[in-house]
């Protein structure tokens, strides 16, 4: 980091420079009053770095043409209270189960003759925000489902400061992505979702509104891809370096063409603020995704009914595979679509329609994309051999 300077040194400096003036006077009394102007002036010349500048990016122009379509979300929430005996309700200053926070609320009922609350706790409302951009001219508007969950009432804060009214389309709470619409016609500003992946190393623009604060522009690169976070079975993140806070949820990251590679959803953070690791759903999942949610206010993913789990290589070794890769049934459902179709514990699934399974997080995510209905073929690895089984995709439960 550099250290900033300050009044007292430039003071000092400025000393120094006039002090080798005055030698310069002493030593070289004959020259001319015109000469010592001009190697005066040599000194004072500001230090110019010759092709540094030109080699850093600047994101201005993307910027300019981007940040209208990004927007700020505010939510108004509907949650249901815990009840007295939970200690969840909280008293203001108070943390939710603190002792002297039940004391008091215990103490304030008591001393009006009351007694414990009893009866079913209220509904209690509450307030959220987070980002969001447009994908469409007539004012459809990506964000996360965390942060409209429970809504009722969305507001949209444009880049200009106007406040539009929103409605929720439809959410995904398994890529946590959620689909609104402007309520107020218009022709709105909006980015596209870029059609390919970003390579590890490139550069990329987070827009937000971080801690609320409204507009804010960050860069970084992609750091990894494909991060599994644990948030579900369909984790498939970017890895980004720029900085994300809490408020940026929801908001987009931009290439340097300003196409959306991905939708900002979570940081790793031990202390709630940016440590420079931050994920994002990736554009082909948001572009799916919107898609069903635009077209049914849902997303309907194919579903085999079995439980599974990691072939190791010492399992891969007991079964007889050359290779660890696909996915094991530990359980397969009773009367779901893979039991009806004779798979059973112990199998392990390597490939559907003839494409390699790499792993069980592989096997959820190429069963998911088929539509329910769907004739789809297995290849199960059972008893040493390879076997064929063809069934149809079922619907996946929305629990």
């Amino acid at each position: 980091m550099t250290t900033p300077t300050t009044s007292k040194s430039i003071l000092k400096r400025g000393a120094l420079i006039a002090g080798a003036a005055t030698l310069g006077i002493g030593l070289a009394a004959g020259l001319a009053d015109g000469a010592l102007m001009q190697n005066h002036s040599a000194i004072a010349q500001p230090i110019q770095l010759s092709g540094v500048q030109s080699q850093l990016p600047s994101f201005a122009d993307m910027v300019d043409h981007v940040k209208p379509a990004v927007v700020s979300v505010r939510v108004k929430t509907s949650v249901a209270a815990a009840s007295a005996e939970d200690g969840e309700s909280g008293i203001e200053g108070l943390p939710p189960g603190h002792p002297l926070e039940r004391f008091l609320r215990r103490f304030g009922e008591e001393g009006q003759g009351q007694g414990p609350r009893q009866g079913k706790p209220q509904p209690r409302q509450g307030m959220s925000q987070g980002s969001g951009f447009f994908v469409s001219q007539d004012g459809y508007v990506v964000t996360n489902n965390h942060v409209v969950q429970n809504a009722t009432e969305v507001q949209l804060v444009t880049d200009s400061g106007k406040t539009l009214a929103a409605k929720v389309i439809g959410t995904d709470p398994r890529t946590d992505i959620a689909l609104l619409k402007v309520t107020e016609e218009g022709n709105y500003p909006f980015v596209q979702l870029a059609k390919g992946k970003p390579r590890i190393g490139d550069w990329v623009l987070a827009v937000g509104n971080p801690f609320g604060l409204g507009g804010t522009v960050t860069a970084g690169i992609v750091s990894a891809q494909g991060r599994d976070i644990g948030s579900g079975p369909y984790d498939d993140f970017l890895q980004i370096d720029a900085a994300v806070n809490r408020g940026n949820s929801g908001g987009p990251t931009f290439n340097q063409k300003g196409e959306v590679v991905g939708v900002n959803t979570a940081i790793y953070s031990p202390s709630g603020g940016n440590v420079g690791i931050a994920f994002a759903v990736p554009a082909a999942t948001v572009e799916s995704v919107v898609a069903s949610l635009k077209k049914d206010g849902s997303v309907a993913r194919g579903f085999i009914g079995v439980q599974i789990q990691p072939v190791t290589a010492e399992v891969a070794d007991a079964i007889g595979l050359k290779e660890p890769r696909g996915a094991l049934i530990a359980e397969a459902q009773a009367n779901g679509p893979a039991a009806k179709a004779g798979i059973k514990r112990g199998d392990t699934i390597i490939a559907v329609n003839g494409e390699k399974v790499a792993d069980a997080r592989d096997l959820s995510k190429k069963i998911a994309v088929f539509a329910p209905g769907t004739k789809t073929t297995l290849t199960v690895w059972r008893e040493g051999k390879e076997r064929e089984v063809s069934f149809e995709v079922g619907r996946q439960p929305a629990a």
